[in-house]
């Protein structure tokens, strides 16, 4: 929907850039996830990722897969909540877990 309240055609979420509610861009809309029998979207499925946010989690020519639920709000642009947080918080505990030998 769009601010007014008016349907919005979901092929229009297609090409649109994705930031975090920080700023911080996370790639582009390629696809669309449908629940068919809800007729809702369920997910954003994105791609020309921000290569340093993903680096060593995602190969250059893959996409990833985000949960509608953590969309904010879509407007030129989608932001998205707090998802430059959560993989920075992976990628530190990945990073602080002691090695077993």
């Amino acid at each position: 929907m769009t601010a007014d309240g008016a349907p919005q055609e979901i092929t229009s979420l297609v090409g649109r850039e994705v930031y975090s509610n920080n700023g911080v861009f996370v790639g582009e809309v390629e696809d669309v996830r449908l629940d068919l029998g809800e007729e809702v979207v369920t997910g954003i499925a994105l791609g020309e990722l921000n290569e340093e946010l993903f680096a060593g989690r995602v190969g250059a020519t893959e996409g990833v897969m985000v949960p509608y639920r953590w969309v904010r709000a879509v407007g030129d642009v989608i932001l998205v909540n707090d998802l430059v947080e959560r993989l920075r918080e992976d990628e530190e505990e990945s990073t602080t877990q002691p090695t077993q030998t």
